[in-house]
């Protein structure tokens, strides 16, 4: 079972922070047309949410559930894109996140415990697992998208990567040492070999 921590990548800057980032980034496209899916299964999709803390260590959620949180990741990256190259944004995407967002309640309720005392929480019984980690990811890309990070999200520029990042320096282009790196290299070589060729001339 795969989840983020066995891909080969390390979070992009800014993943870590937001599970929105994180989620549209549980899916990665690797040089020679490999794709590795972090939500490829509903044992892996599981396994994803409870890394993050967003589902308890006992939950098991099935196939439909699994669905669900990959179009909200289909939603996520529509919007993003939309929002780092200046596109018009599908309206059935915004509809995709903002159904998340008011899925599961979001009123703290009133509880009571002999030797605490009263307490508010949210509560989300298991059946509503699935609404209760979409809502949160949903909040966090609203909160992202709507605050003053928004202009700091980007596209990683190293093809055929397309991970989301937070740019934490002007000058960051890529999501990764691994795909600067890749780039470089790929340069380095299309210079020699236009050297070597301008030399055959």
């Amino acid at each position: 079972m795969k989840v983020m921590s066995d891909l080969p990548l390390p979070p992009s800057p800014g993943a870590r922070e937001h599970s929105s980032i994180d989620l549209a980034n549980s899916v990665i496209r690797l040089p020679g047309g490999k794709t590795l899916d972090a939500l490829d299964t509903p044992g892996s999709t599981t396994a994803w949410l409870i890394e993050r803390g967003l589902v308890g260590d006992g939950a098991a959620l099935q196939s439909y559930c699994q669905n669900r949180l990959v179009r909200l990741r289909e939603d996520l990256r529509e919007v993003f894109t939309a929002r780092v190259t200046g596109s018009a944004v599908d309206s059935r995407a915004l509809e995709g996140i903002n159904a998340a967002l008011v899925a599961a309640p979001n009123a703290s309720l009133l509880h009571y415990a002999p030797d605490s005392g009263f307490f508010r929480s949210l509560d989300h019984p298991a059946t509503q697992l699935i609404e209760h980690a979409m809502s949160v990811i949903a909040e966090d890309a609203a909160s992202l998208l709507a605050g003053d990070e928004a202009g700091l999200l980007a596209q990683c520029e190293a093809e055929p990567c397309t991970r989301f990042l937070l740019k934490t320096h002007g000058r960051r282009q890529w999501c990764s040492t691994r795909c600067g790196d890749r780039v470089r290299a790929a340069r380095s070589y299309a210079r020699k070999r236009q050297q070597a060729n301008s030399e055959s001339a």
